[in-house]
């Protein structure tokens, strides 16, 4: 990044999706509001929207207002189905074609010479749903109320903690604050684009208020209705659970910035329904308030292969969550015109689709042993024959690759895509047996020196439309052959991600960010970090952003952290370059995880009266495709056909 050309457009109002922040002479509104601006339930459109909205031009054309966009989603631990749509609105945002960071809900930002202060200014008389003001007010109780509370917050997110020191907050004034480092911290607007950059606009102050202990002295009569709290901690949590948790969406009541507002609470009924937010601060080119969409419906149901038969049913407006499956694309293909829908292009720029991820930091000490030790991991990665995995389950398309850049990347590099990725049985032995595993049990099982078993239970989730429980059938294969028991253990995503995140997993498999825009935005698994999944050493983790808590990693993951550590404070390009290729150059030597692929295109599925729809939609680990353009979405004439 050439944080000079950075600081030179950071304060400009860009092209593509926006147009810039400015007030018109006349607004409207959506159909639907009109009774109720007339009966005065609803102030005039000009009253609710903020003195400067946000402009957008949309990618056809101004769009036609009303109609519900439809779509499915799976039970348990699906509510990133819901994020993707309607939930990213941070302080700002990538444009369309994911090349600058740009204004959003900050009206404009600065930042100064040293990238250690970003001033930020918020957009006068902007309001959250219920109609409160949003001001800096509500940055502030972030802060000072949940972010800083050890109890609340005892784990900082390592986006708002930089050289192990947590940000700080100055509030200038109702739409003016501050974030200060001590150090420079050239990747923080960066990171505050994706998803996790959520944090700061998400907590409410007056409505939160109300849960906690330091605003309500009365908190115990509200902790005495909620059964599943035993105090004021467990009840603000309950009611200011992140957006990235299920708990969020099963609070209709919490205001948010949202553009559509849940009507019912994700996993009440079969059908999730987000309603129009009056009070949304974007308006399109023509003065009209955005979103178009009155609503968006997401019908519950069991499997992905039930949401492709919606799909080519016609029963789905826009899809992709959970039918990028291969063995689905030809069908999606064949069933255009019956579905009456179009495939668009998904540019997925994961760094692996699949992925095998030991739990480094497990609490058993023989297993964290044999896991830490890099021989037992080139021993499993030779054991597989990712070419065979890529023409049985995906259908012939993809690469063999270890956790890599994609080919479409500036810091791909073969050496490092092909690390110990040959299918080679003889190899696999070698390096087992030098980790220390040359015994057999009675069932042909490898074990440790003294007998120990090595029987991995691997967690599994049908998630992505990945296949990976059919992934994990021939993984299980392929390493029997050579010794290592692994027992595959079916669960949904939500379950998983808690196990995961309190270190009680043994192994795993899931996809890994990195791959093409993303390496040192979401290195989740080139090094251990906490802000997202996946995560298979979490001790270390904890340790990298606080070292007061964790578990302390060998020197060579620290010189990981340390050579990231100068990637976020460098802010001439070349040179930033030059130690992200070092950082991966020594993350591939580690080989913490083992890739198995690199996946082939996606696809959307997307009804043909359903425009707005970039040609090329890009998804990556922390962009929360794609909530940042569903305002414009429209359906034509505003009906679902």
């Amino acid at each position: 990044m050439d944080m000079k050309k950075f600081l030179t457009t950071a304060t400009i109002l860009l092209s593509s999706s926006l147009s810039g922040a400015y007030a018109m002479d006349n607004y409207q509104q959506a159909p639907t509001l009109d009774n109720l601006v007339a009966s005065k339930a609803l102030a005039p459109v000009e009253q609710r929207l903020p003195a400067e909205p946000l402009v957008i031009v949309p990618v056809d054309r101004v769009g036609d207002y009303g109609g519900t966009l439809r779509r499915a989603i799976l039970g348990g631990g699906d509510q990133h189905n819901i994020i993707r749509m309607v939930g990213h609105e941070n302080l700002v945002n990538w444009d369309i074609e994911w090349s600058n960071v740009i204004p959003n809900i900050a009206k404009s930002f600065q930042v100064n010479d040293t990238s250690t202060e970003f001033t930020f200014s918020l957009r006068e008389g902007m309001k959250w749903s219920d109609g409160a003001s949003f001001t800096t007010d509500d940055i502030q109780f972030w802060y000072n109320d949940v972010f800083l509370n050890e109890t609340l917050n005892p784990v900082k997110n390592p986006l708002f903690v930089h050289e192990e020191k947590p940000v700080k907050l100055e509030v200038i004034d109702k739409t003016t604050f501050k974030f200060i480092f001590e150090d420079p911290n050239g990747l923080f607007l960066y990171n505050l684009a994706y998803g996790t950059g959520f944090l700061p606009v998400n907590y409410p102050a007056h409505y939160l208020k109300q849960f906690h202990a330091d605003y309500n002295s009365d908190v115990d009569k509200l902790v005495a209705q909620e059964p599943a709290a035993n105090n004021w901690q467990q009840l603000f949590l309950l009611k200011g659970a992140p957006l990235n948790t299920p708990g969020y969406w099963q609070n209709i009541e919490r205001p948010t910035l949202h553009a559509w507002t849940l009507e019912n609470a994700y996993g009440s009924s079969d059908v999730v329904r987000a309603v129009r937010n009056p009070y949304y601060w974007k308006v399109d080119n023509e003065g009209n308030q955005l979103p178009y969409l009155d609503a968006i419906e997401w019908q519950q149901v069991e499997d992905p292969e039930n949401i492709l038969l919606k799909v080519i049913s016609g029963e789905i407006d826009f899809q992709s969550r959970h039918i990028t499956a291969s063995s689905y694309r030809s069908i999606l293909f064949e069933n255009r015109e019956r579905g009456n829908y179009r495939l668009a292009d998904l540019a997925d720029t994961q760094a692996s689709l699949a992925s095998l991820l030991f739990n480094l930091t497990i609490e058993d000490e023989f297993k964290r042993g044999v896991f830490q030790d890099i021989n037992f991991r080139k021993g499993i990665s030779h054991a597989i024959d990712r070419e065979e995995i890529i023409e049985l389950i995906y259908l012939g398309s993809g690469m063999p690759s270890q956790v890599a850049p994609t080919v479409n990347s500036l810091f791909f590099d073969e050496a490092i895509n092909n690390n110990a990725v040959e299918y080679n049985i003889e190899l696999a032995n070698e390096y087992l047996d030098k980790a220390g595993l040359t015994n057999r049990d009675s069932r042909g099982f490898r074990t440790g020196p003294n007998g120990e078993a090595l029987d991995i239970t691997f967690m599994v989730a049908d998630v992505f439309g990945a296949n990976y429980p059919d992934v994990m059938e021939l993984v299980q294969g392929y390493v029997k052959q050579v010794g290592i028991n692994i027992q595959v253990r079916a669960t949904d995503s939500s379950r998983l991600m808690e196990l995961v995140r309190s270190n009680q997993h043994e192994a795993y498999i899931w996809n890994c960010a990195g791959g093409e825009f993303d390496v040192v935005n979401a290195p989740f698994c080139y090094m251990p970090k906490l802000g997202s999944t996946p995560n298979y050493a979490v001790k270390w983790a904890e340790w990298y952003a606080d070292h007061d808590a964790g578990v302390e990693p060998p020197e060579e993951v620290k010189k990981l952290f340390d050579v990231y550590d100068d990637i976020t404070v460098e802010a001439n390009t070349e040179k930033q370059n030059e130690l992200i290729r070092e950082f991966l150059k020594l993350s591939s030597d580690e080989m913490m995880t083992v890739g198995l692929i690199h996946g082939g295109p996606a696809v959307i599925a997307v009804k043909n009266n359903f425009k707005n729809v970039p040609p090329k939609v890009v998804i990556a680990g922390e962009l929360w495709f794609p909530s940042p353009h569903t305002v414009q979405y429209f359906l034509e004439d505003g009906k679902n056909k």
